[in-house]
Order: structure tokens, then sequence, then C-alpha cells
């Protein structure tokens, strides 16, 4: 594959499920999506084996043309503030995403192979602290 054919879109939608959705939607001739502030909503409720109240089951929106790629929730009040699409035609490139490397709610890290070269791209968000810029400077990558 010509890696110079690759297109990416990169968007903050401000926690707008209705904009992430009209994205996924209209833009499949992008390959990659790297969305910032994504919305996270309850998708459903399932029994408890803890307690006598359901649990919620948290996440981000899924579509069919896409891979998702994005941190595991830690807890409530801990969101990822990145999420990255990518278009389900690039599925032989074995995508792959390296939590291990870094493991911030404001940077997604993920690889793909092409022959024998492996490729890294990064989601990052950046508010208005610069966290994750900080985290990158002050962070010793485990490669």
């Amino acid at each position: 594959m010509n890696l110079k054919s690759i297109k990416l879109y990169s968007q903050n939608i401000w926690k707008n499920r209705i904009l992430t959705d009209m994205i996924l939607e209209t833009n499949t001739d992008f390959d990659i999506i790297f969305i910032q502030e994504p919305p996270w909503s309850t998708i459903c409720t399932i029994l408890s084996l803890s307690s006598e109240e359901e649990d919620r089951v948290v996440g981000a929106s899924n579509y069919l043309n896409w891979i998702t790629f994005s941190r595991a929730l830690s807890n409530e009040n801990d969101y990822p503030r990145v999420i990255s699409y990518i278009n389900i035609h690039l599925f032989n490139l074995c995508f792959s995403l390296w939590k291990d490397i870094f493991n911030y709610r404001d940077i997604c890290c993920f690889s793909f192979f092409n022959n024998r070269d492996i490729f890294f791209l990064l989601n990052v968000y950046s508010d208005a602290n610069q966290s994750a810029l900080k985290y990158l400077k002050n962070t010793k990558a485990n490669i």
C-alpha cells in the first residue's frame, strides 16, 4: 500500500454525539479519523454481580466501517479525551493499540505495519494546561 495515499482527518467535537455520527458517516473517503473530546455515554445497563443496582456500560460510538481505538475507562471521572477510528479497508495493515507506551487519557498511540516497516501514530488532545504535552515531555516511552 502506498502510505502517501492514506488520508487522515482530525477534529475536536466537544463531546457532541451528533457531530461524531456525522463525521463518521459522511467522511468515508478518509482512512483514519482522530477525534478529540469524544462523547462518552451509557450504552446499556447490565445486572450487577456485586449489588442490587444495575451497572452502567459506558462507551463511545461504534460504527460498522470503522475500527475503534481508545484507552480503557479507568473510572467515571477519567474518560479518555481522544479516540481514533480506522477505516476497515485498512484492516490488513494490522493496527495495534500501544497503551504500554503511553497510557494517558489525552493520548492514543497505535501502530500499523506496511511490508516490513512499522509506523506509529499519535492522537493527542491538548487542553488549556497543555497536560498531554507536559506528560510527553516528562515521560520516557517504553519502546
